[in-house]
């Protein structure tokens, strides 16, 4: 009996897991630069925990990018002057997904090169199985041999018997 209330607490925690990690007191009062600021904070990475966004974050340092996001936002600066400030000040690993430049090239183009070249390997294999199958389907079955082989046994046989 006990089991289906502590899954059903376990999932309703989970659930809202990720809106605890805003307090109330970070929330801007106008609604649309609150918008803009949990946009923006869905963009960047929390440095601690580096695979989840500041807005999903309750780190103490994901916690302070926020308030520096508002901060800025509240300040004028427009959403992409904000996340400039925010690679200069940290780099661009503060970004969720980072810009293609010529430091990140490899980043974006390895995984499209590696699946091309595993098809190219994978054609280039399956064009040799098909070869080396279609010249085994040329090949008469095994016990079987042509009159030529059989004319050329018998007079290896016979060479052999004298």
């Amino acid at each position: 009996m006990r089991w289906p209330r502590f899954i059903a607490l376990a999932l309703l925690l989970a659930w809202t897991a990720p809106a605890l990690a805003v307090l109330p007191d970070e929330v801007l009062r106008d609604p649309a630069l609150e918008a803009r600021a949990r946009d923006l904070s869905k963009e960047l990475r929390c440095m601690v925990c580096q695979n989840q966004s500041i807005d999903d974050s309750d780190a103490p340092l994901a916690r302070d990018l926020r308030v520096l996001v508002r901060e800025r936002l509240q300040g004028g600066d427009s959403d992409h002057q904000v996340i400039d400030f925010l690679v200069a000040r940290y780099g661009d690993f503060v970004l969720l997904r980072p810009r293609f430049t010529w430091h990140t090239a490899l980043l974006w183009l390895g995984p499209p090169a590696t699946l091309i070249a595993g098809m190219v390997v994978l054609f280039v294999v399956g064009g040799r199985r098909h070869r080396h199958e279609s010249a085994e389907a040329v090949r008469p079955e095994e016990g079987h041999l042509t009159p030529a082989e059989e004319a050329r046994l018998k007079r290896l046989m016979s060479a052999r018997e004298t």
